[in-house]
């Protein structure tokens, strides 16, 4: 396969795609969800991901509706931004000579939170081209493109130079890959020693398949939740070593039941996966792992 630098990469055609790539594609080039547009629209960090930490439910007592739509809003925005600075902080320590590696990013909010902590060269992938030219035009808007570039390539065959990137990160995107595929390409990305982060959902399989709850999100985000042991086991087989694993299934709890108590952002999953992690059938991990 032929490389090309990472630093000065302009968009390729992304390889050849399966039809449930294709769908994927599809599916976040229409979304146009205010939970995840409304929420941005407050500083421009557009997070496709949830929240974290203790929620200022006080922001439901406004009376007047259009501010409580507006402290709501700004709410959840502050505990997903929580969430992206949390899994930042483990990606260090960086220079700003460094370059980092976004998997799946969405809008594009992951890889700016990374460069303004450390300073480093961001790259960020997405199926969607309409996400990839979002986010491209938000690091124009910041002045930071010739730092943080989006590319409309696949994940799993990025076509960047082996052993170019410092960290590398999914932030609630491996739900819609196979897992080998993926540790594989970030291993080869990866410098020796470098350092992987993924927060995401997974099903707890000491309860053995997949619950009912689980089945549902995967109806509704088109995506295929991984049972908990798969990630270690693919880690160990791509040479991904973890060095820390945190359960942040109760820190995220508080998200969701603010955003179900949202009714100008609910999407009518919110109930799903409130009722997932109180079963303890569905878990939110962090793992942070080293490439060796």
């Amino acid at each position: 396969m032929t490389t090309v630098p990472a630093a000065r990469t302009a968009s390729v055609p992304v390889p050849a795609q399966s039809t449930y790539q294709s769908r994927v594609a599809d599916y976040w080039n229409a979304e146009e969800n205010p939970v995840n547009l409304e929420l941005g629209k407050i500083d421009d960090l557009y997070h496709h991901h949830y929240g974290i930490g203790a929620a200022d439910r006080t922001v439901l007592d406004e009376p007047d509706a259009a501010l409580r739509r507006d402290r709501v809003t700004t709410e959840l925005h502050r505990l997903e931004h929580a969430q992206a600075e949390l899994l930042a902080s483990h990606l260090g320590p960086l220079s700003p000579a460094d370059r980092v590696f976004d998997a799946g990013c969405g809008r594009g909010g992951g890889s700016v939170v990374a460069h303004l902590r450390y300073g480093c060269h961001a790259d960020g992938v997405t199926l969607s081209t309409k996400q990839a030219e979002f986010a491209n035009e938000q690091a124009r808007a910041r002045g930071i493109d010739d730092k943080v570039r989006y590319h409309h390539r696949n994940m799993l065959d990025t076509g960047f130079e082996t052993g170019a990137y410092a960290a590398s990160w999914n932030n609630e995107s491996t739900m819609y890959v196979e897992l080998d595929l993926l540790f594989a390409e970030h291993a080869r990305l990866l410098r020796r020693g470098g350092r992987y982060v993924v927060i995401t959902g997974c099903y707890n399989d000491t309860y053995g398949q997949a619950s009912r709850e689980v089945s549902l999100i995967n109806a509704h985000y088109i995506c295929d939740i991984h049972p908990r042991s798969e990630y270690f086991r693919a880690m160990a087989k791509n040479r991904l070593v973890p060095v820390h694993v945190e359960d942040l299934t109760e820190a995220t709890i508080p998200y969701w039941d603010l955003r179900k108590d949202a009714d100008h952002l609910v999407t009518g999953i919110e109930d799903t996966f409130l009722s997932a992690y109180r079963n303890g059938s569905f878990q939110y991990l962090l793992i942070v792992a080293d490439r060796v």
